[in-house]
């Protein structure tokens, strides 16, 4: 119950570069849990999980702002559409190396995403993802693990 209402209260007051980073965080952490369901043959938490990646991927898509974000935003768009289209590669086939792919993809994303919001011009980093274009986020879309 904690754990619910400290993530909501984080989604709620998140600047937009914290927001993506928790989007970023709720996929890694759906495409493991994924990869595990995939290992023990769990078909139903396999499928929840890929969706959840999925929504999140949806999520991320849909708040890019093409018109500031210039070409990095559309290969973005590019990106996350490849990371959906290989999750369900992965729910079809019932294989993990799809799985393990996106997880990569998604892990180097959040670390340029975390190194270069340190160092530039946040303001200029976050026109690729734009807060108002930013949809209801679903705490259970996200639930990020906030050991790290």
């Amino acid at each position: 119950m904690y754990r619910d209402s400290y993530l909501e209260t984080e989604i709620l007051s998140a600047s937009p570069m914290r927001l993506v980073e928790l989007l970023y965080r709720g996929a890694i952490e759906a495409v493991r849990q994924a990869r595990d369901a995939v290992d023990g043959s769990n078909i139903a938490e396999r499928n929840r999980q890929i969706a959840r990646a999925h929504a999140i991927l949806s999520e991320l898509l849909s708040s890019l702002d093409h018109g500031r974000g210039g070409a990095l935003s559309l290969e973005l768009a590019e990106l996350y559409d490849y990371m959906q289209r290989r999750l369900n590669d992965a729910n079809f086939e019932q294989t993990a190396g799809p799985i393990e792919e996106v997880r990569r993809l998604l892990e180097t994303l959040l670390d340029a995403w975390t190194t270069v919001s340190a160092t530039l011009d946040l303001d200029a980093l976050a026109s690729h993802h734009s807060s108002s274009q930013f949809g209801a986020i679903d705490r259970e879309v996200i639930r990020v693990d906030h050991r790290g």
